[in-house]
């Protein structure tokens, strides 16, 4: 049984009365304490040319100053915003399984349409499978007009898998609409109205917001319609890890489940921003919603609308943070850039001579900040754009000169032959002194391949774990050289204590992804 909206009144609130005289010191004691005279505000007695406090002309000043200085309200920018604004309600034909699970969810755990009903969808919750098989289920979402002639933003996990779409209007209009193109990556789409014309629409801001900043968020919460919250830009850039391109403006206007997929606006009346996830340990706002920047917006909705799908950059790495570990192993003065991992076979890195353990750290001459940022850099670009990367290949600076590939719908991950930690019985390894590691050579444990050594123990107390070290883990290199004996790390960490590090830097194999580890270095 799905739980239904709760509403309940507000108490009436009722102030106690006060004497005249009590209200006006307290009007005095207020007035003195803003450092206005009490006639700008009319309380006390009437003021007259012989009034101690103030003269006519001051009375007059302070007048027009409380007029500017008033708190204006968003009335205005609402009343001009708020038509371009609709409500999103979809249909979907459940296909259900015959089983004997009434309760279960009809979608996949994870899926778009399952986290749409979870945090955004309508007022029920994820639809159970009672009341028997080809049941529609129905979800409700927001969106905005970004053109007259009907075309409307809205969230891809709004309208995902969705049989039908309908939009209601801020004027209590119907319409039928049709999906022109979604993106996962972004969680956006683009959806188009019929049998209508001359639609009020929103503006996608030029400019980004500053942290700060007033926004409005408009849309159609709990199925309610036509909602307005305000708040500010909390923070930029967040990573709220629903994919490789977050880069979230985070907001304080409360937004709640059916939001998704409405504008935040900024005081000019522009779109900021597409609300798309919330952060709500108890189902409700809790003051953490986040938007996509309008950038990114305009960006993705040009494609959809050319030609329903988007087509992003590619240079072929797998790619992780610098962090102040892995900068010190690498003799890096700053934290920045992003480390390669791996490059893929055949991919564009690969041919232009990018390894494993060099560092990006600029495309085209801008400064690449992090991992993300290079994803979201190169994502922007179109595949067959010439781009030149500054990278930092074995402690040296060198410029890589490549031309983009297209990024696959679906990239398949790359797996060992057989299951990492399945160490079939094999020797329990030789310990790595002061790491906390127990390794093995890979090529003696059914399973981790030829190259490298296998974890094979891990001392929970000691600095591996701390890193996230586990059984089954193929170490391929320790200090950039290959390893494939105990005795190649025990040498590789010798060299790089030697060397006065502090840190090692290993390339590690995990579930058939590779990562960079900096375990630090014990003295003596």
């Amino acid at each position: 049984m799905t739980e239904r909206p709760h509403f309940s009144t507000l108490p009436s609130f009722r102030q106690p009365r006060r004497s005249l005289l009590s209200v006006r010191r307290f009007a005095l004691m207020a007035s003195v304490v803003a450092g206005l005279g009490v006639a700008a505000y009319g309380f006390g007695p009437p003021t007259s040319s012989s009034n101690v406090f103030t003269s006519p002309a001051q009375a007059q000043v302070n007048t027009e100053v409380r007029k500017v200085e008033r708190p204006v309200g968003f009335a205005d920018i609402v009343e001009r915003v708020k038509p371009s604004v609709i409500s999103v309600k979809i249909n979907i034909k459940e296909k259900l399984a015959n089983n004997d699970d009434d309760d279960a969810s009809p979608f996949q755990p994870g899926s778009p349409m399952e986290r749409f009903f979870r945090r955004f969808g309508s007022p029920d919750g994820v639809p159970g499978m009672r009341g028997g098989r080809g049941r529609v289920v129905t979800g409700q979402g927001s969106g905005f007009f970004i053109s007259p002639d009907g075309y409307a933003v809205t969230n891809n996990h709004v309208v995902d898998g969705a049989d039908k779409v309908e939009v209601t209007t801020d004027d209590g209009k119907t319409y039928t609409a049709k999906v022109i193109g979604t993106d996962q990556r972004t969680d956006l789409a683009l959806i188009k109205v019929e049998g209508g014309s001359n639609f009020p629409f929103a503006k996608l801001s030029d400019g980004k917001p500053r942290i700060g900043d007033w926004v409005l968020a408009v849309g159609n919460p709990f199925g309610l319609g036509g909602t307005v919250t305000a708040g500010i830009v909390s923070a930029m850039g967040r990573d709220i890890g629903n994919g490789p391109y977050d880069d979230f403006i985070q907001i304080d206007a409360p937004v709640n489940k059916g939001n998704s997929g409405g504008p935040a606006f900024n005081i000019e009346g522009d779109v900021i921003g597409v609300n798309a996830a919330i952060y709500s340990p108890s189902g409700g706002s809790v003051g953490i919603a986040f938007s996509i920047p309008a950038a990114t917006v305009k960006s993705v909705v040009a494609q959809l609308k050319d030609r329903g799908s988007v087509s992003r950059g590619w240079i072929g790495v797998q790619i992780q943070p610098v962090t102040p570990d892995i900068a010190d192993s690498l003799g890096l003065k700053k934290a920045e850039g992003a480390l390669v991992a791996e490059p893929q076979a055949n991919g564009p890195a690969a041919k232009a001579g990018i390894e494993s353990g060099d560092v990006i750290t600029a495309v085209n001459g801008e400064p690449v900040k992090d991992a993300r940022e290079l994803a979201r850099t190169i994502g922007a670009m179109a595949p067959g754009a010439a781009v030149k990367l500054n990278v930092l290949h074995k402690g040296q600076d060198k410029v890589v000169n490549l031309t983009l590939g297209q990024l696959p719908n679906t990239l398949e991950a790359k797996a060992d032959n057989g299951k990492g930690n399945d160490r079939g019985g094999a020797t329990r390894g030789t310990d790595v002194p002061k790491l906390g590691l127990t390794v093995a050579p890979a090529n003696s444990v059914a399973g981790a391949g030829k190259e490298g050594v296998v974890v094979t123990e891990v001392d929970p107390k000691g600095a591996a774990a701390d890193r996230g070290f586990k059984e089954g883990d193929v170490i391929l290199e320790v200090a950039g050289k290959i390893v494939n004996s105990a005795g190649d790390v025990r040498d590789a960490i010798n060299a790089a204590r030697n060397d006065n590090k502090n840190t090692v830097l290993m390339r590690v194999k995990s579930g058939g992804q590779s990562r960079f580890v900096a375990l630090p270095l014990a003295k003596g």
